[in-house]
């Protein structure tokens, strides 16, 4: 059939042929590399308490988490603020990579094989890209996220279309459907390794819907879904005394689950 083309004609149609296979083989190459990723994550042991990073949410701002650094130190554990340096309202992969070198330091210094990480507000988003960048499946016992926008914040999205210039890169990312959550969405919500739980409250009025901070696969709960009186907000929740309690049992050796109303501390 090519032979009846003219010479010019066939060209064009063998290029496009070729172009076709080319993109055809890419698929499948990136099929095969994402499997293989997949194949390749080996679980830490979950009968350790290795040591805590805590990564703060957008702005960095780390005193908010000395609360709940405390209560893990006083259970036992070593903790680690992860400092974001001057790139806490940039790149959300930057702050990823910083997040690596904190995890890097950890592991050497106490000479172990895992840890466990608690993301806060946008932290939980950064600690996701961590965990699908730097094979975090490898090291991370378990991951816990506290009122994390997995899905987007209307009120980035709101900022990122009306005050543009008020809206850096990672308040983008943080708007619903952005490139950067639409990638971390599009398949397992909470990849192969650690052990996911993603705790958020139904008083939130920075992440909006606040069902945003549901994250599929995790042992996932609104804190009023345990004690329907609390009255946390977004910005409360690392010092409430009843999600520091839920979280130091989240990062507990026995297998985290469902509190009960006991776990609930009366205003």
């Amino acid at each position: 059939m090519l032979s009846a083309l003219a010479p010019a004609r066939r060209r064009l149609v063998l290029g496009a042929l070729a172009g076709a296979a080319l993109v055809f083989l890419a698929a499948v190459a990136g099929i095969a590399v994402a499997l293989t990723r997949s194949d390749h994550v080996t679980p830490v042991s979950q009968d350790q308490t290795p040591p805590v990073l805590l990564v703060p949410g957008y702005g960095g701002s780390t005193t908010g988490l000395s609360v709940l650094a405390g209560a893990l130190r006083s259970a036992g554990r070593s903790v680690r603020v992860v400092d974001l340096g001057q790139d806490s309202r940039g790149d959300l992969h930057v702050q990823a990579r910083l997040l690596d070198r904190a995890v890097q330091v950890t592991l050497a210094e106490s000479g172990g094989d895992a840890v466990d990480l608690v993301g806060y507000s946008a932290g939980g988003v950064t600690v996701r890209v961590w965990m699908r960048d730097h094979h975090g499946g490898d090291v991370a016992r378990r991951i816990v996220t506290l009122g994390s926008p997995h899905h987007g914040t209307d009120v980035a999205g709101a900022a990122a279309d009306l005050a543009p210039s008020s809206c850096p890169l990672a308040c983008r990312q943080l708007a619903p459907d952005s490139t950067l959550l639409r990638s971390l969405n599009a398949g397992d919500e909470t990849p192969r390794g650690p052990r996911w739980v993603s705790i958020w409250t139904t008083r939130d009025r920075v992440v909006v819907p606040v069902t945003s901070a549901a994250l599929q696969g995790s042992l996932d709960f609104a804190v009023q879904s345990v004690c329907p009186t609390n009255q946390v907000s977004h910005q409360g929740l690392p010092s409430d005394p009843t999600v520091v309690a839920m979280t130091v049992a989240a990062l507990g050796r026995a297998a985290p689950t469902r509190p009960e109303g006991s776990v609930c501390v009366s205003p």
